[in-house]
């Protein structure tokens, strides 16, 4: 951790500015010469990926809000005018639908990441907590915005996600009432979701702002996961990680553009492309394709509130990984059982997005069951054994000495 700044302001203007508001030495310092471990993958990538990705939805977003009407009477006919009508609002429509597909595969990578090579390990579970909270504002953010076009899945999908908070004991009726604004979905509604999907990218901004700082207080993990010695194992994140970064993202954004101008309505649901119609019940109601292992989670459970306990509380057990994992070791390169569980339970999210998006009968329930279950023992009963059972293996001594797969201790 750096006890000094490095910045020198050159000219008179920047003198001036130092000595009253430091913004530039804080850029400078936190995005020029922070040390950073020089062993670090391309997984280490879609923290700037994300934040590309956070850029892009709020301009888009901004602007696409200037044109869309959030009254239920008009909101469809408001979206079908920005395609059609206000010059390159079919860009920026299709740019801010598949930028909210892009930005929740760069976090799950990123996220992954983080499991697999142990950076939610001390002295870094603040920052995986901000890190979680960034996420669950993601999804409450998505989800209201996909309400907004005011199409067949969006009212049934609001339909379904609001009612599940009924279940609640004692306050469940009341706060349903109070999402919905009256005893139905309907335009006070509209009203609600688009006002928060507004605000909740400025308060993601602000967790953003928190989780880099916790980043710089507590440094950077590395794929060894043994600390970085100051001088030795460091390196300026720019020129080395500036430009390993910009082609990483050079390569995300050629995939994201192939979205946008080749098949814009591949993650989407033909079903919204009709206005919305309380009286017709589309044949099967799916969230967006981030959102389907919960949903695969919540119906998994027979009871209506135990659904929605156990959907929580997978997004909730996130929140203690760093305590549930009692293991020393950080990375999963030396953690020889954890390595190929890790593994499985990747399977094993996939499986849930897949069952997420099928019919709620016959194999598909047992097989969501079985892999609801699976998925709490992961971090209820897998992680805590293997941080007591699991054989140490002998770590490097730095990032910089040649390594292979590890062996015994």
């Amino acid at each position: 951790m750096r006890t000094s700044s490095a910045y020198q302001p050159r000219y008179g203007v920047t003198r001036w500015l130092d000595e009253r508001l430091p913004l530039l030495r804080f850029a400078y310092d936190s995005f020029v010469v922070y040390p950073t471990p020089k062993n670090l993958n391309y997984w280490w990538t879609f923290g700037g990926v994300l934040a590309f990705f956070l850029v892009v939805q709020l301009v888009t977003g901004i602007v696409l809000a200037m044109h869309y009407t959030p009254h239920a009477d008009y909101a469809f006919d408001s979206v079908e005018h920005i395609m059609r009508n206000v010059n390159y609002g079919w860009l920026l429509r299709y740019m801010h639908a598949n930028g909210a597909s892009m930005f929740f595969l760069a976090v799950y990578l990123h996220m992954f990441r983080s499991m697999y090579y142990g950076s939610y390990k001390a002295p870094r579970e603040v920052l995986w907590i901000l890190g979680v909270i960034i996420y669950l504002l993601m999804m409450a953010t998505a989800f209201m915005g996909y309400v907004l076009p005011w199409g067949q899945m969006s009212f049934w999908g609001a339909t379904v996600i609001t009612n599940l908070f009924g279940a609640i004991p004692l306050v469940g009726e009341s706060l349903v009432s109070w999402l919905w604004g009256g005893f139905a979905i309907d335009n006070p509604t509209l009203n609600r979701f688009f006002s928060l999907h507004y605000l909740f990218p400025f308060v993601i901004v602000g967790v953003v702002a928190l989780h880099v700082w916790a980043l710089h207080v507590s440094g950077n993990n590395n794929p060894v996961g043994i600390r970085s010695r100051p001088n030795q194992d460091m390196v300026p994140f720019h020129p080395y990680y500036t430009v390993k970064d910009g082609f990483a993202l050079s390569l995300v954004v050629l995939v994201y553009a192939a979205l946008v101008f080749y098949a814009p309505n591949l993650l989407g649901h033909a079903d919204n492309y009709i206005p919305a119609n309380p009286l017709v019940t589309p044949a099967h109601i799916v969230p967006e394709w981030y959102l389907l292992p919960f949903y695969a989670i919540l119906r998994a459970i027979p009871d209506k509130l135990g659904g929605v306990i156990a959907m929580f509380g997978a997004i909730g057990v996130l929140f203690f990984l760093p305590w549930l994992d009692k293991s020393e070791v950080r990375s999963a390169r030396f953690r020889p059982w954890f390595r190929p569980l890790f593994f499985v339970f990747l399977a094993d999210c996939l499986l849930l997005g897949y069952l997420g998006a099928r019919t709620p009968e016959g194999i598909y329930v047992v097989l969501a069951r079985l892999g609801t279950a699976y998925y709490f023992a992961h971090f209820l009963i897998i992680l805590p054994l293997l941080g007591r059972l699991e054989p140490r293996m002998k770590l490097p001594t730095s990032i910089a000495a040649p390594i292979g797969r590890g062996a015994p201790a």
